[in-house]
């Protein structure tokens, strides 16, 4: 089955492999009920993610720390951006921890809106969410999905000194789009962090990251994304559809056939990447807990 190419300026129908149903029933609405109740953001909800009603009604979700806008405004993203978003809500840890405990979550992934306002780029409240769910929920795995801080290796270090069970970042895209799509981030700086995780966890947990495809790369672009992560000590890895949240977002070149995502997910496992999911629907946090356990 061909890629679908979509014409500049036209709008996309999505195909077939990506029609997916509505999960309703109990556990979405108990899910919602929650996080209202506890005050809480996801990235789920923020970022529109495909997989909210599925994630949602298995109540699960990923949790968005250090508030609901961003410092920065990457053109793939629906997350809300400001200048100067407000301080970081010190009782946040602990609902977050009180979330996990209540809805039973054996795996836990935390992201975050990126804050290049704070002088430690939010690290230090990354430390205190997890500190709080191992004190609520001590055999809960942790996966941390975090921003590049600046290149900031304090930053990191004290991220990674509180020993998450998974340290992920994500590449988000080739090398040759990464500077318009993700503004301030760069694919090289990502590469460094991703490699200095690698060293600082010193095999205390495996190092992930993430792309997206659609933006506009080239097969063989993907491909050498793979080979540079990996080459900076990243095991698990996710690939998945780019899809716009909207007109004024960065606009979609293609959806991506499926037997393709299986041929780039074959090519990263003879790399020596640990474990992948790569597929359409799939997103960084996705069944995370799944990959993570992957022998």
């Amino acid at each position: 089955m061909p890629d679908v190419i979509v014409s500049p300026g036209a709008r996309a129908k999505l195909p077939p492999w990506l029609r997916i149903g509505i999960a309703t029933g109990g556990g979405r609405g108990e899910t919602n009920a929650l996080l209202a109740e506890l005050k809480l953001n996801t990235v789920c909800s923020s970022a529109r993610c495909p997989n909210l009603g599925e994630c949602f009604h298995r109540r699960n979700a990923t949790f968005l720390i250090l508030g609901d806008a961003c410092t920065r405004n990457c053109r793939f993203c629906a997350v809300p951006h400001a200048t100067h978003p407000a301080p970081p809500d010190p009782a946040e840890p602990e609902r977050i921890a009180e979330a996990v405990r209540r809805l039973n979550l054996q795996y836990v992934v935390i992201t975050c809106v990126t804050r290049d306002d704070l002088p430690d780029g939010g690290a230090g409240h990354f430390v205190r969410v997890i500190e709080a769910i191992r004190d609520a929920v001590p055999a809960a795995g942790i996966e941390v999905l975090t921003s590049d801080f600046q290149g900031d290796l304090a930053a990191l270090r004290t991220v990674l000194a509180a020993r998450p069970n998974v340290f992920n970042h994500n590449i988000e895209t080739v090398e040759r789009l990464s500077a318009a799509i993700r503004g301030r981030a760069g694919y090289r700086r990502s590469l460094m962090v991703l490699r200095e995780a690698t060293r600082l966890a010193d095999g205390a947990g495996p190092v992930k990251s993430g792309l997206m495809v659609g933006l506009g790369e080239t097969d063989d672009e993907v491909t050498a994304t793979l080979h540079d992560l990996r080459a900076s000590g990243v095991t698990l890895l996710t690939i998945g559809q780019y899809l716009p949240p909207s007109s004024s977002h960065w606009p979609l070149a293609r959806y991506v056939a499926p037997e393709k995502f299986i041929q780039w997910k074959n090519l990263a496992l003879q790399l020596g990447f640990r474990a992948v999911a790569a597929a359409p629907l799939v997103r960084s946090s996705y069944r995370a807990g799944e990959l993570a356990a992957t022998p």
